[in-house]
């Protein structure tokens, strides 16, 4: 692998971070907050809709995408050392799970974590198959997740208005206290957890994909993953972001198709407009080029720091921020997302000039290597007579 499709992977996960936050500040900045996401949209006007449009589901797909290229590295990694596979990866996973467990708990109710745990430990059984197997895994979880998704849209189109009167708005993250959330999330942890069910399926598809697209050269800064990088760029920003912004003004029926099926096509041409864009940089990177590369590196410590920046800047129990000034909504909301995507673009920097990896993934990388260094420890300690 060349430096510069390292650079590559690194400027794209900096993004997909970014474009998270994207999604998660229109949550975050709800006086409602997680609990008023489904009645939010129900409500916006034509700018917030088009500000949503924006990152909604989109880049959510991009990291999924670029989970499945890393899996796909740690199997090329494991084959050339000649170890097990999947062997260790399965306990990475589960640490990614508890991780992502923690992260629920503590800081965010829509964490992707867990449902990126439970998707690496199916993918890391089929991902050595042959072509042939792996793209009939993608065509039959794909084509069922895609009718499952035509079908609970077409229930939605077609289910007759109620006139129950409106919920009165919940005031647990205006003026709650951090216990009173954290307990709420052990209560509702079925409500909360349900996004997993068509995040997983949805993984499947995007982590095969995101591995075949790296066999097939898509990082290369060649002839061929430019013409890959092209059609994609094609398929993706010319017909699945047009359609895609239609869904978005159709209402909230169209939620699920909105979010799960059509923004991994405009994923696909994210992945191929920021690696072409990176490939035809030349010269020292710029501060923005650097900002991304360093969120790249540090990309699990950034996902949990902008959630609990969020948190801070807009719940009761820190600023207060969604509550004193919704008044100013859609307006201030990409002002904060900016301010919170500044801050740990330069913490992750100054971070990086002493260490190698993030705060986060310095914890994880020693977690995942303690069993196997008390193991080799066994192992080299003569047995007691």
């Amino acid at each position: 692998m060349t430096d510069r499709r390292i650079d590559a992977l690194d400027v794209l996960r900096g993004v997909a971070i970014m474009g998270t936050l994207g999604t998660n500040i229109w949550i975050f900045t709800d006086p409602g907050g997680p609990a008023a996401v489904f009645e939010a949209l129900a409500r916006p006007g034509a700018v917030e809709t088009f500000l949503r449009f924006l990152t909604n589901g989109k880049f959510l797909a991009l990291l999924t995408l670029l989970f499945g290229v890393g899996l796909e590295l740690q199997y090329r990694s494991a084959r050339r050392r000649g170890t097990p596979w999947p062997g260790w990866y399965l306990w990475r996973a589960a640490l990614l799970f508890v991780e992502g467990l923690i992260h629920y708990f503590l800081i965010f109710e829509f964490d992707v974590l867990m449902g990126y745990a439970i998707t690496s430990m199916i993918v890391a059984y089929l991902i050595g198959r042959s072509d042939r197997a792996v793209r009939a895994w993608m065509i039959g979880v794909g084509s069922v997740f895609a009718v499952v998704i035509g079908l609970l849209t077409a229930a939605l189109l077609y289910e007759q208005d109620t006139a129950a009167a409106p919920a009165a708005p919940s005031t647990l993250f205006s003026r709650g206290s951090y216990g009173e959330q954290v307990a709420a999330r052990f209560e509702l942890f079925g409500l909360y957890r349900l996004e997993a069910v068509f995040i997983v399926p949805m993984g499947v598809v995007l982590f095969l994909l995101g591995s075949r697209l790296t066999r097939a050269g898509v990082f290369e800064d060649s002839g061929r993953g430019a013409a890959l990088r092209r059609r994609l760029m094609i398929f993706g920003l010319g017909v699945g972001a047009p359609l895609n912004l239609l869904t978005s003004f159709a209402g909230q029926d169209w939620f699920l198709v909105d979010r799960y099926l059509l923004p991994p096509l405009v994923a696909l041409g994210l992945l191929g407009l920021v690696t072409t864009i990176v490939h035809r940089m030349s010269g020292a990177p710029g501060p923005l080029r650097r900002g991304l590369t360093a969120v790249g590196r540090t990309a699990l410590s950034c996902y949990v720091f902008q959630n609990l920046a969020g948190a801070v800047l807009c719940y009761g129990w820190g600023l207060g921020l969604a509550e004193r000034l919704d008044g100013l909504r859609p307006w201030w909301v990409p002002v904060a997302w900016a301010v919170i995507c500044v801050l740990f673009m330069t913490l992750a920097s100054l971070w990086l000039r002493r260490y190698d990896r993030g705060p986060l993934e310095l914890a994880w990388q020693w977690a995942y290597r303690a069993p196997q260094r008390s193991r080799r420890e066994r192992e080299h300690t003569p047995a007691s007579r």
